[in-house]
């Protein structure tokens, strides 16, 4: 329905090109949230939550994608957030003290779906040809490390009164 909608005029306005690997390869990740409230009209009480889908764009080597010109800096850009996406999970899964966020558009897109109180799952496409074998075993390897992340995802519910002075707050910054 609603949602759906949405969802489908989101993910329209990504960009798509032919490369030698893929007639319809994803020029950009699409990042997709989903933000939920939950009321509780007995004890008044409010739970929010939030979704995120992203679907990444996968690396890319240029050789192996034939691209040039405006192709190859898509490339550089994909595979740049995608090395500062395996800084994160890197520093996550180590439990590292310092998380480097800010490196990159999509980190800071993702910071609050990879650490604090989140669950992250990763799926990932693979592909089965034998030529795609090096892709492949990248592509599982990322996704394991996303594994090796410890977060305590616990349910938090606000008060009435607690969420009204969120409002305002939110109202407040609005305003100037």
């Amino acid at each position: 329905g609603e949602l759906m909608n949405v969802f489908l005029k989101a993910n329209s306005g990504r960009k798509t090109a032919a490369t030698k690997m893929n007639s319809g390869s994803s020029r950009s990740h699409l990042v997709f949230s989903l933000f939920l409230e939950n009321k509780d009209l007995t004890t008044r009480k409010v739970c929010r939550g939030k979704i995120s889908l992203i679907d990444l764009a996968g690396s890319e080597r240029s050789d192996k994608t034939g691209a040039t010109g405006e192709r190859v800096k898509e490339a550089n850009s994909i595979n740049k957030s995608l090395s500062a996406l395996a800084d994160v999970i890197s520093a996550l899964s180590n439990q590292e003290k310092f998380i480097p966020y800010r490196n990159n558009k999509l980190t800071q897109l993702m910071s609050d779906s990879l650490g604090g109180n989140a669950k992250t799952l990763m799926f990932v496409n693979i592909s089965p040809a034998d030529y795609n074998e090096d892709e492949t075993l990248n592509s599982l390897m990322y996704a394991s490390r996303v594994k090796l992340i410890k977060n305590n995802a616990e349910k938090h519910d606000e008060s009435e009164e607690i969420n009204k002075l969120k409002r305002i707050i939110t109202e407040l910054k609005a305003n100037g």
